[in-house]
């Protein structure tokens, strides 16, 4: 049976094992009609022109794991950010892991997406902000149908969360192949500020497809800093849909680190509805073997007197590929917007590929905004001018892609998170190092 018609017909009884609010139930229901019309994407569409899932959906796919798999800390510590303290929010198979994960209720929700859909207490902000932003296409669609269990982060005005949130989701390969569909709602109010880092890594060489969908609300004058680790086994193929709306004077950032994995699709999603918006997209990849590694970003410039920041940089070896498609609209009333988009690429091999589609559209008059997109190879004038210094060729290259890598990591606010980066960079290129960038 093939996955889409596999997920049709485990609906229905899918449904009637979830308790959820009426609401919900609507929401779930027009979200798998409209994926039962369109289906998975295909490269017939424009959006999905360079990458195809077919390879991906052939797997026989676990839909629901029955009960939660016990994992020792020590086997998954690494993938921890544990030089600090932090709040967790763990899933092991797409089911919480309440041995792993420390969440809170003090001041703030950290807690699970499964008692905010089924809790009255939580109902007002479910009805508020669930599923508001989130677009109607296929994957989406179906998240939103299948989506029982994820992190809810729910930070109230005037407050800092303490330490920074890790959301992590494991799967062990307890099946064939498993499929998981997180869902994550982050709403975070007035003059509010949190860090999150989130992760999926696969525990095992079988089959896995993620196909992810975070909400992200910033209210007035929030801040928001969100790092998405992406550094996966390559038989483990992740879509992440991210969505995110922001009020006036709020700042929300998204870094993501794309090292890991077979097929990885970043759908990026920005929408501001107030002035003096700052949106942040920073991104840096470094792919080898066969690696398909796809960016899309949107900064819906809507309001006067924002500026989003879009810098991302690509590393290519062997025969992988990747895909930058980049899209800033700035509409007629959006006047003194300031958008700036850069993608840079270096090729380690003349077998990798880079497909690279920047595009501004432009209906205000009295704005600034700028692209570029660079695709070339490694400087051998440098290169030699360091090796002419006594440092060897491997270190030197080393040298030139970190520098090249540092206009987005040095915009990294947690520093364990920066050396932890830096040290995964390191390892990705073969070679030691005795500094922090």
């Amino acid at each position: 049976m093939e996955l889409q018609d596999k997920l049709l017909s485990s609906y229905i009884a899918f449904e009637d094992n979830v308790d959820v609010n009426s609401d919900v139930h609507e929401i779930r229901s027009k979200a798998f009609q409209n994926f039962e019309k369109v289906g998975f994407p295909s490269k017939k569409l424009e959006a999905w022109k360079y990458t195809s899932l077919n390879s991906v959906l052939k797997q026989d796919y676990s839909l629901f794991p029955d009960e939660v798999e016990a994992i020792e800390l020590a086997d998954v510590k690494k993938y921890f950010i544990h030089e600090i303290d932090t709040y967790k929010v763990i899933f092991i198979n797409g089911k919480y892991s309440s041995f792993l994960s420390q969440t809170t209720h003090d001041q703030y929700d950290v807690c699970l997406m499964s008692s905010a859909l089924t809790s009255q207490k939580y109902k007002p902000v479910i009805e508020k902000y669930f599923n508001k932003i989130a677009k109607q296409d296929n994957l989406t669609s179906l998240n939103t149908a299948f989506a029982t269990e994820g992190a809810y982060i729910n930070i109230p005005k005037n407050t800092e969360v303490k330490k920074p949130i890790q959301i992590i989701n494991f799967t062990t390969g307890a099946q064939t192949a498993t499929m998981v569909q997180p869902r994550n709602l982050v709403v975070v109010g007035e003059n509010a500020h949190v860090q999150i880092i989130e992760r999926h890594q696969s525990l095992t060489d079988n089959a896995v497809l993620t196909n992810s969908v975070t909400e992200i609300f910033a209210d007035t004058a929030a801040t928001v800093d969100y790092y998405k680790i992406q550094d996966d086994k390559v038989t483990a193929s992740l879509v992440d849909n991210t969505y995110a709306e922001q009020q006036s004077k709020s700042v929300v950032s998204v870094h993501t680190f794309s090292f890991g994995g077979n097929i990885t699709r970043n759908n990026l999603n920005f929408f501001q509805k107030g002035e003096y918006i700052d949106s942040i997209l920073k991104g840096i990849t470094i792919s080898e073997g066969k690696q398909h590694i796809d960016h899309h970003t949107l900064v819906h410039h809507i309001t006067p007197n924002c500026e989003s920041h879009q810098d991302y940089k690509g590393i290519y070896n062997d025969r992988s590929t990747a895909v930058f498609n980049g899209k800033v609209i700035v509409e007629k009333e959006a006047q003194k917007t300031n958008a700036y988009q850069q993608n840079n690429n270096v090729l380690l091999s003349d077998r990798a590929t880079v497909n690279a589609k920047p595009q501004l559209e432009i209906f205000a008059d009295d704005v600034k905004c700028s692209h570029g997109c660079t695709i070339g190879q490694l400087d051998e004038d440098a290169l030699f001018y360091m090796q002419q210094r006594g440092i060897p060729k491997k270190e030197g290259k080393a040298l030139l892609m970190f520098a090249f890598a540092n206009t987005v990591l040095e915009s990294v606010k947690i520093p364990e998170v920066k050396q932890r980066i830096t040290k995964i960079i390191a390892e990705k290129l073969g070679v030691k190092i005795g500094f922090d960038l």
